[in-house]
């Protein structure tokens, strides 16, 4: 179990990095957004936002959140409250998953084909946005994946989602007197 630990640590590390990355592009996005000029195109320089751009910033957010948590616990092996479960563990990551595969797919659906304008910054950035958040949800598809089949196979929903508490895991013979007499 320690070996699924280091990997879990690893996925969520760089799940975090590919959250900071979209924070990073969504608020550029709605910097871009927010402050046209008046002589922009986009528009006809009227200022707006993109409410799906927006989805993929607060998504961003809660899933870094999320990432810094699940660290915490599985580095420390925290398993004092309910939130240090793996029941918990698989809920958020179903939340986040659904919030980032809509958020991605409705951006890809609008930007999914900007190759006639890469000439333009704007187009690069929302390339990028795109093409980060669906990366992004890649590593939490395998989190999420990992997470539900770690704990399916071991029933281990209610237990510890650092997952070092497992009697299978002990290679000590049980201290049964039956036991120590079969061996004398």
């Amino acid at each position: 179990m320690a070996f699924l630990s280091v990997v879990r640590i690893v996925l969520y590390s760089i799940l975090w990095a590919f959250s900071v990355v979209l924070l990073g592009l969504t608020a550029a996005r709605i910097h871009y957004t927010e402050s046209l000029s008046p002589d922009d195109p986009l528009n006809g320089g009227r200022h707006f936002y993109d409410p799906i751009v927006a989805e993929l910033l607060a998504t961003s957010i809660l899933v870094m959140l999320w990432s810094m948590f699940a660290i915490h616990t599985i580095h420390t092996r925290r398993d004092r409250l309910i939130l240090h479960t793996f029941a918990t563990e698989n809920i958020a990551l179903f939340i986040l998953f659904v919030m980032w595969l809509v958020g991605t797919a409705i951006a890809t659906s609008m930007w999914g084909n900007l190759g006639w304008c890469h000439h333009y910054s704007p187009c690069r950035l929302l390339t990028a946005l795109v093409a980060v958040a669906w990366t992004g949800w890649v590593f939490l598809f395998f989190l999420l994946s990992a997470s539900l089949v770690h704990a399916f196979v071991n029933r281990a929903w209610n237990e510890p989602m650092h997952g070092h508490l497992y009697p299978r895991d002990s290679f000590a013979p049980p201290q049964t007197s039956e036991y120590r007499g079969s061996r004398l």
